[in-house]
């Protein structure tokens, strides 16, 4: 199948899902963009309980945008209401504040139907308007991951607005938990796909373009993907990583001063958590360290880069070359 022949498709293949929440401006801009693919996909926008009007709006100015009002915030939850929904064997995420370049969602449907193995397709993520390069996607290009025979490299995560997902695996796994609201929603995912033997991958040449949304609350979303990292090490991996997830979990509510407020909850989680525990295989757990293992050393090699930068700096002898690595 070529690009051409995929866009021009009388039948849909792909479904494009957004999430929102009162960010009627954004959404409507992302809902624009979408519906002027070439690949005419039929878009589905999740509303978690927008009280800014965003349901009237899309619905008056978008006829044939299915507007799914989930009737209160769901957090990442409410994209499973939109997935429920969609009739075609692929879906495409979006948040309201990422949209998809043209020719993507052609290509990701020819790479699902060549790789049967493949669950999840993660887009290349450009930041801004001078499209910088998202530093997550750099490091799902330098995956060590062995991904022979795969239209990429091998992933253990994806992220949740910048993604390709074969419907059917989506399914298979549950969608997205509505205890964890929002923040690191896709652990839990990508740690039932691996279980399940599907593959992950990067696809770069898939283009999502963010501009992210000012209405944020970066302290809220700190809190909530260490908790909610806890909440997943406790339902599906070994003990000892439980215990280390909940310590960060306590260090970084403290340090927002949040514990008396959060900390109830965090444990009344594990308590719901350990009534579910399903510890993933040896393989996915090996999988997960080798990945951590090269992004550690990735960040090592950066941090000594900018130190030596800086001591040429600071020694007044500029330069703008690159220290040898060692072996």
């Amino acid at each position: 199948m070529t690009l051409s022949s995929a866009s021009s498709s009388s039948v849909p293949r792909i479904t494009v899902i957004v999430l929102t929440h009162n960010r009627m401006r954004e959404v409507t801009e992302t809902v624009a963009r979408l519906l002027a693919l070439p690949e005419r996909p039929p878009v589905i926008v999740a509303d978690n309980g927008s009280t800014d009007a965003t349901v009237e709006t899309l619905r008056g100015r978008f006829p044939s945008v299915r507007v799914v009002a989930c009737g209160a915030n769901l957090g990442a939850a409410g994209r499973n209401h939109a997935v429920a929904l969609a009739q075609t064997d692929y879906i495409a995420f979006s948040d309201d504040d990422t949209w998809w370049e043209p020719g993507s969602l052609a290509y990701a449907v020819r790479v699902l139907d060549e790789a049967p193995q493949v669950a999840v397709l993660n887009a290349r993520v450009v930041v801004g308007e001078n499209a910088r390069a998202d530093a997550t996607c750099e490091r799902m290009s330098a995956s060590p991951l062995a991904g022979t025979g795969l239209p990429g490299p091998l992933l253990t995560g994806y992220m949740a607005g910048a993604c390709v997902f074969r419907r059917a695996a989506f399914l298979e796994v549950g969608g997205y938990e509505s205890k964890f609201f929002i923040g690191g929603e896709e652990e839990l995912v990508s740690l039932d796909l691996l279980a399940r033997g599907h593959a992950m991958v990067y696809c770069d040449r898939m283009v999502v373009h963010h501009h992210p949304s000012p209405a944020r609350d970066a302290g809220l979303r700190r809190r909530m993907l260490a908790r909610n990292a806890a909440w997943v090490a406790w339902l599906r991996l070994p003990l000892p990583m439980a215990l280390k997830a909940t310590l960060k979990a306590l260090r970084v509510l403290r340090h927002e001063r949040a514990l008396w407020h959060d900390a109830p909850r965090l444990l009344g989680g594990i308590m719901w958590a350990c009534r579910r525990r399903r510890v993933v295989p040896p393989n996915v757990l090996a999988m997960r360290r080798e990945v951590r293992n090269a992004e550690r050393t990735a960040d090592w090699l950066a941090d000594r880069d900018a130190a030596w930068l800086h001591r040429r700096r600071a020694a007044g002898e500029g330069g703008s070359g690159e220290p040898q690595r060692r072996a």
